[in-house]
């Protein structure tokens, strides 16, 4: 299995485990990930969701090859499903970030109600050296988060910036070390897993702003999925698998 699964206390802890492949997310990983997503809201034993990698990854993003042979980017696609439950999940996710947060890996964190990471992680959204725009209602969410310039700084020029940067702007609520990392994060779910659980889903539910940031996800897709086929990308991808 690609994403392993175990529930402890009220936290429904998914990890991502292909380490060979630096987590890069497949089709198999995103089904997987939706399927625990919605079983988990019609569970009320799991309280909160712990997303995480290794302490040594978080995930390196898509996986190219396999997502380019996955089809088109409708509402029956595994990573489309995996967004738009993200955007509406009432539950708490908190997520626990080391190595590499690349693409889906830092717009996932967008999400997410409580960010943990490394001081040495690598954020990074490299859509327009890609030839793409930005996916996960990030065009929406990053900009409310950090600011127009910032986020601009990350959507356009594609710069990655380490967890000390993150944690500055917001991105991530708390720096921790490496060794203790995942132990942390899972610390603070079972804190949160430990709340009214009434309370908690309805204040994270009056924090979001649900149906504008699905609206969101489907003009970047609309955007996405053309630029996807363009010329721009069609030529950055061959030069990717000519290495």
């Amino acid at each position: 299995m690609s994403i392993n699964v175990t529930t402890e206390q009220g936290v429904l802890t998914l990890t991502l485990n292909r380490p060979d492949k630096k987590n890069a997310l497949n089709k198999q990983m995103y089904q997987q990930l939706v399927e625990q997503l919605q079983q988990a809201v019609k569970n009320d034993t799991v309280k909160v969701v712990l997303l995480q990698g290794s302490a040594e990854c978080f995930s390196s993003g898509n996986d190219l090859a396999d997502f380019l042979q996955s089809g088109e980017l409708n509402d029956t696609h595994p990573t489309v499903m995996f967004l738009y439950e993200m955007a509406k999940f009432p539950k708490p996710v908190v997520a626990a970030v080391a190595g590499l947060a690349i693409g889906i890996g830092t717009t996932v964190l967008l999400h997410c109600d409580l960010v943990y990471s490394t001081a040495d992680c690598r954020f990074q959204l490299p859509f327009t050296q890609l030839g793409l725009c930005p996916e996960a209602g990030s065009s929406l969410l990053l900009p409310l988060l950090i600011g127009h310039q910032r986020a601009s700084s990350m959507l356009l020029l594609s710069e990655a910036i380490d967890g000390n940067e993150a944690w500055r702007i917001g991105i991530v609520n708390q720096l921790v070390a490496k060794e203790e990392l995942l132990e942390f994060a899972l610390s603070k779910a079972k804190k949160l897993a430990a709340l009214p659980t009434d309370a908690v889903q309805s204040s994270k539910k009056l924090m979001k702003s649900g149906s504008a940031v699905q609206q969101a996800i489907g003009l970047e897709l609309a955007d996405f999925s053309r630029l996807l086929k363009g010329p721009d990308c069609q030529q950055v991808i061959q030069q990717f698998f000519k290495r």
